[in-house]
């Protein structure tokens, strides 16, 4: 099988491999890219925290994402140290952050088990699944001619999914739509992460812009973007009625099944596309 491999990715992030093309006059031996799910186990200061299922590209800025998103760090500066180890059974994430925090943690601390697209394996707590954030506070730089630009250029940030058809995508764009930054992954969630990482450590402001999802928007990723101060989101598919509810909770402007022609827009406290 052929591998495809981008610089970042820790091993090959797909594979290509005999399918049969099945059409109502014919039938043929085809060739298809396949993304690469791996587990990905992330212990902090030695302490075994979560299992994500993921794709193998960008782990370091996934690591930093998550903590940002998930509360456990306050800055990318308390992230000390990253580790990342390939196994035959999957990828090791050893993260060092400072014994305060660490010690907070072990306090606080919840078993997750992550699948792809499931936000809620293995939480202990059901009241942790909506843990309260400080509503946005600034206006989001945003447009619907911005939105549409950034939708309508999304595809050409998504070099995985061109080969196979199988991944999101999640893209930081300007106030105009140009799109400066994009991360992918099997996982919508973990590809929202993978960006906020990556944002953090480049310094980029979230409120410059707004992020555009190839996915549909369920809570996490509400949630997510509210935890990193991201004042709008823009999703390719419809909201579920929770990250509805939570992006009203957090002030977060809130477009749904964007086009490049028409969207719908379920939340705008600040009357930007009015």
């Amino acid at each position: 099988m052929k591998r495809l491999k981008e610089e970042s990715a820790i091993r090959p992030i797909a594979v290509t491999g005999p399918a049969t093309l099945l059409a109502p006059e014919h039938r043929d031996d085809v060739d298809r890219a396949i993304p690469a799910e791996v587990p990905v186990s992330l212990t902090y200061n030695g302490l075994s925290h979560v299992v994500m299922m993921a794709s193998p590209s960008h782990l370091s800025d996934f690591v930093l994402g998550f903590s940002l998103t998930e509360g456990i760090i306050r800055s990318a500066d308390e992230l000390l140290d990253l580790n990342i180890e390939d196994t035959d059974k999957g990828v090791l994430l050893n993260a060092q952050i400072p014994d305060t925090i660490y010690n907070d943690l072990v306090s606080r601390r919840r078993n997750i088990v992550g699948q792809t697209g499931c936000g809620l394996c293995g939480l202990i707590e059901l009241e942790q699944v909506a843990r309260p954030l400080p509503p946005i506070e600034t206006a989001p730089r945003l447009s619907q001619a911005a939105a549409m630009r950034a939708v309508d250029a999304l595809a050409d940030w998504q070099p995985l999914n061109a080969e196979t058809g199988a991944v999101h995508a999640a893209a930081f764009c300007d106030e105009t739509g140009a799109i400066h930054l994009a991360r992918e992954d099997v996982g919508r969630h973990n590809a929202l992460d993978k960006l906020i990482g990556s944002m953090a450590a480049a310094q980029i402001d979230p409120a410059t812009g707004f992020v555009v999802l190839s996915s549909r928007c369920s809570y996490e990723l509400v949630q997510k973007a509210i935890a990193a101060r991201i004042p709008a989101l823009v999703t390719i598919s419809a909201p579920t009625e929770l990250a509805v509810d939570m992006a009203k909770e957090g002030a977060l402007t809130l477009i749904a099944l964007a086009r490049a022609d028409s969207m719908l827009c379920f939340h705008d406290p600040f009357d930007v596309l009015a």
